[in-house]
Protein backbone atom coordinates (compact mmCIF):
# COMPACT_ATOMS: atom_id res chain seq x y z
CA UNK A 1 0.00 0.00 0.00
CA UNK A 2 1.58 3.92 -1.08
CA UNK A 3 0.41 5.99 1.59
CA UNK A 4 0.74 9.83 0.53
CA UNK A 5 1.45 11.23 4.16
CA UNK A 6 0.14 14.29 5.51
CA UNK A 7 1.05 16.39 8.37
CA UNK A 8 -0.73 15.11 11.66
CA UNK A 9 -3.65 16.86 13.06
CA UNK A 10 -4.50 16.20 16.90
CA UNK A 11 -8.01 15.88 18.25
CA UNK A 12 -8.34 16.13 22.26
CA UNK A 13 -11.58 14.54 23.01
CA UNK A 14 -12.03 16.41 26.50
CA UNK A 15 -16.18 14.93 25.63
CA UNK A 16 -17.87 14.94 29.43
CA UNK A 17 -13.75 15.13 31.10
CA UNK A 18 -14.72 18.42 32.41
CA UNK A 19 -16.79 16.86 35.32
CA UNK A 20 -19.81 19.71 34.18
CA UNK A 21 -17.52 22.34 35.16
CA UNK A 22 -17.17 25.18 32.76
CA UNK A 23 -13.30 26.22 34.64
CA UNK A 24 -12.35 22.55 34.32
CA UNK A 25 -13.18 22.55 30.45
CA UNK A 26 -11.37 25.93 29.83
CA UNK A 27 -8.06 24.60 31.64
CA UNK A 28 -8.14 21.24 29.55
CA UNK A 29 -8.32 23.56 26.94
CA UNK A 30 -5.54 25.60 27.76
CA UNK A 31 -3.15 22.67 28.65
CA UNK A 32 -4.29 20.83 25.14
CA UNK A 33 -2.98 24.16 23.30
CA UNK A 34 0.06 25.56 25.54
CA UNK A 35 1.48 22.73 26.72
CA UNK A 36 0.65 19.51 24.50
CA UNK A 37 0.93 21.05 21.29
CA UNK A 38 -2.95 19.72 19.89
CA UNK A 39 -4.64 20.82 16.97
CA UNK A 40 -8.21 20.97 17.85
CA UNK A 41 -9.96 19.73 21.39
CA UNK A 42 -13.71 18.41 21.00
CA UNK A 43 -16.91 18.35 23.45
CA UNK A 44 -19.84 16.86 23.41
CA UNK A 45 -23.45 17.56 23.02
CA UNK A 46 -26.66 15.83 23.82
CA UNK A 47 -30.05 16.44 24.05
CA UNK A 48 -30.85 14.11 26.30
CA UNK A 49 -34.48 13.84 26.24
CA UNK A 50 -34.61 13.40 23.03
CA UNK A 51 -31.87 10.85 22.78
CA UNK A 52 -33.08 8.33 25.55
CA UNK A 53 -36.27 7.04 25.90
CA UNK A 54 -38.50 7.86 29.58
CA UNK A 55 -37.20 4.30 30.84
CA UNK A 56 -33.51 5.31 30.05
CA UNK A 57 -33.70 8.42 31.36
CA UNK A 58 -35.20 7.41 34.77
CA UNK A 59 -32.99 4.15 35.19
CA UNK A 60 -30.00 4.43 37.59
CA UNK A 61 -26.68 4.70 35.74
CA UNK A 62 -25.22 1.30 35.39
CA UNK A 63 -22.12 2.42 37.03
CA UNK A 64 -23.19 4.06 40.28
CA UNK A 65 -19.98 4.93 41.32
CA UNK A 66 -19.47 7.10 38.02
CA UNK A 67 -22.61 8.68 38.40
CA UNK A 68 -22.86 12.32 39.00
CA UNK A 69 -26.85 11.96 39.50
CA UNK A 70 -29.95 9.86 40.91
CA UNK A 71 -30.89 8.38 37.78
CA UNK A 72 -28.95 8.02 34.52
CA UNK A 73 -30.80 11.24 32.71
CA UNK A 74 -29.84 13.03 35.68
CA UNK A 75 -26.15 12.06 35.62
CA UNK A 76 -26.36 13.23 31.89
CA UNK A 77 -28.13 16.55 32.38
CA UNK A 78 -25.28 17.24 35.16
CA UNK A 79 -22.30 16.74 32.45
CA UNK A 80 -24.41 18.78 29.84
CA UNK A 81 -22.81 22.19 28.42
CA UNK A 82 -26.07 24.30 27.11
CA UNK A 83 -25.37 25.82 23.73
CA UNK A 84 -24.36 29.54 25.61
CA UNK A 85 -21.66 27.67 27.33
CA UNK A 86 -20.45 25.66 23.93
CA UNK A 87 -20.20 29.64 23.01
CA UNK A 88 -18.55 30.76 25.36
CA UNK A 89 -15.82 27.59 24.94
CA UNK A 90 -15.58 28.36 21.26
CA UNK A 91 -15.00 31.73 22.07
CA UNK A 92 -11.90 30.74 24.61
CA UNK A 93 -10.86 28.24 22.05
CA UNK A 94 -10.03 30.78 19.46
CA UNK A 95 -8.47 33.51 22.18
CA UNK A 96 -6.13 30.37 23.08
CA UNK A 97 -5.63 29.56 19.52
CA UNK A 98 -6.99 25.92 19.32
CA UNK A 99 -9.50 24.79 17.39
CA UNK A 100 -12.86 23.90 18.43
CA UNK A 101 -15.37 21.22 17.87
CA UNK A 102 -18.19 18.84 19.11
CA UNK A 103 -19.53 15.61 18.80
CA UNK A 104 -22.78 15.70 18.19
CA UNK A 105 -25.94 12.61 19.39
CA UNK A 106 -28.95 13.76 18.57
CA UNK A 107 -30.97 16.61 15.39
CA UNK A 108 -31.82 18.77 17.98
CA UNK A 109 -27.75 19.62 19.17
CA UNK A 110 -26.51 19.20 15.41
CA UNK A 111 -28.67 22.55 14.59
CA UNK A 112 -27.78 24.11 17.84
CA UNK A 113 -23.67 23.06 17.18
CA UNK A 114 -23.73 24.01 13.50
CA UNK A 115 -25.64 27.51 14.46
CA UNK A 116 -21.73 28.27 16.28
CA UNK A 117 -20.10 27.18 12.57
CA UNK A 118 -17.17 25.53 13.49
CA UNK A 119 -14.48 24.11 11.57
CA UNK A 120 -16.06 20.12 11.54
CA UNK A 121 -18.39 18.79 13.56
CA UNK A 122 -18.27 15.10 14.75
CA UNK A 123 -20.84 12.07 14.31
CA UNK A 124 -19.90 9.48 17.05
CA UNK A 125 -20.39 5.35 16.19
CA UNK A 126 -23.21 5.18 18.39
CA UNK A 127 -25.65 7.94 15.96
CA UNK A 128 -23.45 7.01 12.00
CA UNK A 129 -26.85 5.36 11.34
CA UNK A 130 -29.10 8.36 12.34
CA UNK A 131 -29.84 9.37 8.63
CA UNK A 132 -32.07 12.45 9.65
CA UNK A 133 -29.54 14.21 11.43
CA UNK A 134 -26.91 13.28 8.67
CA UNK A 135 -29.09 14.46 5.96
CA UNK A 136 -30.32 17.95 7.86
CA UNK A 137 -26.20 18.38 8.25
CA UNK A 138 -25.44 17.39 4.77
CA UNK A 139 -27.93 20.08 3.87
CA UNK A 140 -27.16 22.86 6.11
CA UNK A 141 -23.64 22.53 7.59
CA UNK A 142 -21.08 23.84 5.27
CA UNK A 143 -18.07 22.24 7.64
CA UNK A 144 -16.05 19.52 7.73
CA UNK A 145 -17.99 16.52 8.55
CA UNK A 146 -15.74 13.74 10.69
CA UNK A 147 -17.92 10.06 11.67
CA UNK A 148 -16.68 6.70 13.85
CA UNK A 149 -16.90 3.95 12.24
CA UNK A 150 -17.17 1.44 16.08
CA UNK A 151 -19.46 -0.84 16.29
CA UNK A 152 -20.59 -0.05 12.46
CA UNK A 153 -20.33 -3.11 9.59
CA UNK A 154 -18.59 -2.89 6.71
CA UNK A 155 -21.78 -2.76 4.65
CA UNK A 156 -22.85 0.43 6.71
CA UNK A 157 -20.48 2.18 6.21
CA UNK A 158 -20.63 1.46 2.77
CA UNK A 159 -23.99 3.05 2.54
CA UNK A 160 -22.93 5.83 5.01
CA UNK A 161 -20.13 6.93 2.42
CA UNK A 162 -22.67 6.27 -0.32
CA UNK A 163 -25.02 8.95 1.21
CA UNK A 164 -22.42 11.37 1.72
CA UNK A 165 -21.49 10.93 -2.07
CA UNK A 166 -25.09 11.40 -3.62
CA UNK A 167 -25.33 14.56 -1.33
CA UNK A 168 -22.32 15.99 -3.16
CA UNK A 169 -20.07 16.16 0.61
CA UNK A 170 -18.24 13.42 0.62
CA UNK A 171 -15.03 15.70 -0.01
CA UNK A 172 -15.69 17.13 3.48
CA UNK A 173 -16.05 14.01 5.03
CA UNK A 174 -13.33 11.93 7.50
CA UNK A 175 -13.97 8.75 8.54
CA UNK A 176 -11.99 7.01 11.47
CA UNK A 177 -10.99 4.05 12.08
CA UNK A 178 -12.62 3.24 15.31
CA UNK A 179 -13.30 0.43 17.98
CA UNK A 180 -16.22 1.10 20.87
CA UNK A 181 -15.10 0.03 24.02
CA UNK A 182 -13.12 2.24 27.11
CA UNK A 183 -10.17 0.74 27.23
CA UNK A 184 -10.02 -1.17 24.51
CA UNK A 185 -7.51 -3.73 24.78
CA UNK A 186 -4.64 -4.31 22.11
CA UNK A 187 -6.24 -7.08 20.10
CA UNK A 188 -9.14 -5.61 19.33
CA UNK A 189 -8.14 -2.04 18.06
CA UNK A 190 -7.79 -3.89 14.65
CA UNK A 191 -5.13 -1.06 13.05
CA UNK A 192 -5.22 -2.62 9.87
CA UNK A 193 -8.77 -1.91 8.75
CA UNK A 194 -7.40 1.73 8.02
CA UNK A 195 -5.96 0.52 5.38
CA UNK A 196 -9.08 -1.35 4.29
CA UNK A 197 -10.46 2.32 4.57
CA UNK A 198 -7.87 3.98 2.54
CA UNK A 199 -8.23 1.34 0.03
CA UNK A 200 -11.98 1.74 -0.45
CA UNK A 201 -12.16 5.35 0.21
CA UNK A 202 -9.17 7.18 0.17
CA UNK A 203 -10.03 8.98 -3.27
CA UNK A 204 -13.66 9.42 -2.02
CA UNK A 205 -13.81 11.04 0.80
CA UNK A 206 -11.06 14.53 2.46
CA UNK A 207 -9.22 12.01 5.13
CA UNK A 208 -9.13 8.64 7.03
CA UNK A 209 -8.92 9.55 10.84
CA UNK A 210 -8.08 6.94 13.80
CA UNK A 211 -10.19 7.36 17.18
CA UNK A 212 -8.52 5.10 19.72
CA UNK A 213 -9.65 4.38 23.19
CA UNK A 214 -6.73 2.18 23.97
CA UNK A 215 -3.59 2.83 27.01
CA UNK A 216 -0.40 4.43 26.00
CA UNK A 217 0.75 6.36 22.20
CA UNK A 218 2.62 3.37 20.42
CA UNK A 219 -0.78 2.55 18.53
CA UNK A 220 -1.40 5.99 17.26
CA UNK A 221 2.01 5.97 15.82
CA UNK A 222 1.28 2.94 13.96
CA UNK A 223 -2.39 4.31 13.07
CA UNK A 224 -0.78 7.33 11.65
CA UNK A 225 2.45 5.48 9.56
CA UNK A 226 -0.49 3.33 8.21
CA UNK A 227 -1.93 6.50 6.80
CA UNK A 228 -4.44 8.32 9.67
CA UNK A 229 -3.39 11.46 9.35
CA UNK A 230 -6.05 12.62 11.57
CA UNK A 231 -5.14 11.37 15.55
CA UNK A 232 -8.12 11.71 18.35
CA UNK A 233 -7.45 10.41 21.62
CA UNK A 234 -9.91 11.22 25.00
CA UNK A 235 -7.71 13.55 27.35
CA UNK A 236 -8.18 14.36 30.91
CA UNK A 237 -6.15 16.06 34.02
CA UNK A 238 -6.48 13.14 35.52
CA UNK A 239 -7.35 9.71 34.86
CA UNK A 240 -8.61 8.87 38.59
CA UNK A 241 -11.55 11.21 38.49
CA UNK A 242 -14.65 9.83 38.15
CA UNK A 243 -16.26 9.14 34.80
CA UNK A 244 -16.26 6.19 32.68
CA UNK A 245 -14.16 7.96 30.16
CA UNK A 246 -11.24 9.09 31.97
CA UNK A 247 -9.36 5.57 31.74
CA UNK A 248 -9.27 4.92 28.48
CA UNK A 249 -7.63 9.03 28.76
CA UNK A 250 -4.89 10.90 28.32
CA UNK A 251 -3.43 12.74 30.59
CA UNK A 252 -1.33 15.98 29.49
CA UNK A 253 2.30 14.87 29.54
CA UNK A 254 0.56 12.11 27.77
CA UNK A 255 -0.78 14.08 24.88
CA UNK A 256 2.28 15.91 24.95
CA UNK A 257 4.13 12.99 24.37
CA UNK A 258 1.80 11.65 21.19
CA UNK A 259 1.89 15.28 19.84
CA UNK A 260 5.73 15.22 20.00
CA UNK A 261 6.19 11.90 18.57
CA UNK A 262 3.62 12.22 15.51
CA UNK A 263 5.64 14.86 14.50
CA UNK A 264 8.99 13.40 15.07
CA UNK A 265 7.63 10.32 12.85
CA UNK A 266 6.06 12.71 10.33
CA UNK A 267 9.53 14.06 9.46
CA UNK A 268 11.18 10.65 9.09
CA UNK A 269 8.69 9.16 7.14
CA UNK A 270 11.02 10.11 3.76
CA UNK A 271 13.08 8.61 1.46
CA UNK A 272 17.01 9.03 0.79
CA UNK A 273 17.51 12.12 -1.27
CA UNK A 274 20.61 11.09 -2.29
CA UNK A 275 22.73 7.61 -1.96
CA UNK A 276 24.76 9.18 0.85
CA UNK A 277 22.94 12.12 3.25
CA UNK A 278 24.80 15.03 4.36
CA UNK A 279 24.97 13.88 7.59
CA UNK A 280 26.99 10.93 6.72
CA UNK A 281 29.63 11.99 4.46
CA UNK A 282 31.74 13.06 7.45
CA UNK A 283 30.73 9.32 8.68
CA UNK A 284 31.66 7.56 5.42
CA UNK A 285 35.46 9.31 5.60
CA UNK A 286 36.47 8.19 8.69
CA UNK A 287 34.66 4.85 9.06
CA UNK A 288 33.70 2.97 5.74
CA UNK A 289 36.05 -0.07 5.66
CA UNK A 290 38.87 0.48 3.04
CA UNK A 291 41.00 -1.99 1.25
Amino acid sequence: MSVNYKKPYVIAEIGCNHKGEIEIAKELIKIAKIFCNSDAVKFQKRNNKELLTEEQYSAPHPNPANSYGGTYGEHREYLEFNIEEHKILKEYCEEVGIEYSTSVWDITSAKEIASLNPTFIKIPSACNNNYDMLEWLADNYNGEIHISTGMTTKKEIDDLISFFVEKGRNKDLVVYNCTSGYPVPFEDVCLLDIKLLIEKYGDKVKHIGFSGHHLGIAVDIAAFTLGANIIERHYTIDRTWKGTDHAASLEPMGLRKLNRDLKAVYKALTYKKSDILGIEEVQREKLKYRK
